[in-house]
């Protein structure tokens, strides 16, 4: 291994311990009551250590983010490359998401919250972190889209439907009804008697009525 390989690998490993330590602090306390101090002490590094590898608590932030997009990519990516046809690689999609949701809710609730955030060019330009994150979503639409015009292409979903748009009202739809169940789901089952689960399946059912063209 030489010099530069082993510096990089060096600085990729102090760069994990370091979104290890915002982990556990900020989804502990919240980001809004953490601060870069607490980070670089439960990383075992100085302050100003810390800010050569993120230069505040929002780029540390989206660095996290970044995380859990890589790993719902991922299994998306597994979902895509199924041998079904298109709507049934876009009902496994929502449930694919549910299961990440459930499985890593820590960085299912960091997502949502990333969702509801404003962006504007300036951010993304000052904020390396939240490019990459950007970069992500534009693959996963991309991954929709695809999987959308498989489905228009083997005749599993109407084909009246835009690709673009579709991937598009799908992410927030699903995004919405995430965060619902997340963040009020014992109360909805309390009053409504109806468990996440259950608001879920009810919410691709009544997708899947749409794609495929049904009234």
């Amino acid at each position: 291994m030489g010099i530069n390989e082993r510096r990089e690998r060096e600085k990729e490993a102090r760069r994990n311990t370091i979104l290890d330590a915002a982990e556990e602090i900020f989804f502990s306390k919240g980001v809004d009551n953490s601060s870069m101090d607490e980070v670089a002490s439960r990383a075992e590094l100085s302050k100003g250590t810390l800010y050569l590898y993120f230069k505040n608590k929002d780029e540390l932030y989206h660095g996290i983010i970044h995380r859990g997009l890589t790993i719902l990519l991922g299994m998306f990516q597994k979902t895509a490359d199924s041998k079904k046809n298109g709507f049934d690689k876009v009902w496994n999609l929502g449930k694919t998401y549910f299961e990440f949701s459930e499985k890593y809710p820590d960085y299912a609730m960091a997502l949502l919250h990333h969702e509801k955030t404003n962006i504007d060019i300036a951010d993304l330009e000052n904020n390396p972190n939240l490019m990459v994150c950007n970069g992500d979503g534009n693959k996963i639409f991309g991954l929709m889209q695809g999987i959308i015009k498989e489905g228009i292409i083997d005749g599993s979903i109407d084909s009246k439907l835009d690709p673009v748009k579709l991937s598009m009202v799908l992410w927030a739809h699903s995004s919405g009804i995430m965060s619902l169940i997340q963040m009020k789901g014992n109360l909805l089952k309390h009053f409504s008697g109806f468990d996440k689960q259950a608001i879920m399946n009810y919410s691709m059912e009544l997708t899947a009525r749409y794609l495929k063209g049904e009234k």
